[in-house]
């Protein structure tokens, strides 16, 4: 007696398993990660709206003030962090990436990401030591550097471009007020003179 063959009754008969095969269940995965982003996103938002509060309010106008702005990012942080938040107790996860030039079980680099906070925490540390445009580039090359670049000196460069344009634009042009430092006191007529 002969086994039926698919083309007979319309069922393939049964392949011993190779390994090869995905799997139909994967291993629950914790949102751990995604509880810890929730939480500093809350903390962050909290804090830029405290921060705002503490900006002091030029003299009675009409034109916008300066607490819009860090509002503005405060309420965007906790509704997002909240958002956030309740699909993930709902037991909503993000995907797994799955880009291709990501290795998903790749550890952290720790140094890297140590050498990023530093020159971070030394940007915020610079600002009303050395003035805006110079913490920026302190921050720009050292990231850039941080991240691999090989040329770190173009990156400070960049950086010290990049930080006198927004010192540029947003005292002169939007009237804000950024930390000159004692090297560029030389601006602060020109942004006066700017803001009519």
């Amino acid at each position: 007696m002969s086994t039926p063959s698919a083309g007979a009754s319309g069922i393939s008969p049964a392949r011993p398993a190779t390994g090869d095969e995905p799997v139909g269940t994967t291993a629950p995965r914790s949102n751990l990660g995604e509880l810890i982003f929730a939480g500093l996103a809350l903390a962050l938002g909290i804090f830029v709206f405290a921060g705002a509060f503490a900006i002091r309010l030029p003299g009675a106008g009409t034109q916008v003030g300066p607490r819009v702005f860090p509002f503005l990012v405060g309420t965007i942080l906790i509704v997002s962090a909240a958002a956030v938040l309740v699909g993930v107790l709902r037991g909503r996860l993000a995907d797994v990436e799955e880009g291709e030039d990501v290795d998903a079980h790749a550890k952290t680099d720790w140094i890297t990401l140590a050498k990023i906070t530093v020159f971070v925490a030394a940007h915020i540390a610079l600002i009303e030591v050395i003035g805006w445009p110079f913490a920026a580039a302190v921050l720009f090359g050292g990231v850039a550097w941080s991240l691999g670049a090989k040329r770190w000196w173009a990156a400070l460069l960049i950086g010290l471009a990049l930080g006198l344009v927004v010192y540029v634009l947003f005292g002169g042009v939007l009237g804000l007020s950024l930390p000159s430092g004692p090297l560029l006191t030389w601006l602060e007529p020109l942004l006066r003179s700017l803001r009519g």
